[in-house]
């Protein structure tokens, strides 16, 4: 399944879907943005209502300026106890880390199973094997 969304003077953002192993594979491509990053989580959100899986390997490829701190924080508040939990979650950025890290932080605390990596072989391990 793919879907896109678009804001007035950004490029579309595409978001595909697929199955991967007892899981599912997510790729975002397109322009960074908070509303962009929360929209794809939602499209997220509504995939593994309709079909619950035990991991999530998203593959984050937007490009331009990192989010926030705050934004990040804000992102895992508006997520938290929408049915994320439970999930094994690996969101590989291959473009670089940027502040992600805060986000896997963030994502922690609020009692979700996420890590950031900058590979998505080093992902995939650990959705098989964790630690």
């Amino acid at each position: 399944m793919n879907a896109a969304a678009s804001r007035e003077g950004e490029p579309d953002v595409r978001v595909a879907f697929r199955p991967h192993g007892a899981g599912l594979r997510v790729h975002v491509i397109g322009h960074t943005s908070f509303e962009a990053t929360l929209g794809y989580w939602q499209a997220i959100l509504a995939e593994v209502r309709k079909a619950p899986v035990a991991h999530l390997l998203l593959v984050d490829d937007l490009h331009g300026p990192p989010l926030t701190v705050k934004d990040w924080h804000t992102l895992v508040d508006a997520m938290a106890d929408r049915g994320l939990e439970g999930i094994r979650i690996a969101h590989v950025r291959p473009l670089g880390l940027q502040r992600l890290d805060f986000c896997e932080i963030f994502a922690r605390q609020a009692g979700l199973d996420a890590r950031v990596f900058d590979s998505e072989s080093a992902a995939e391990l650990w959705l098989r094997h964790g630690q």
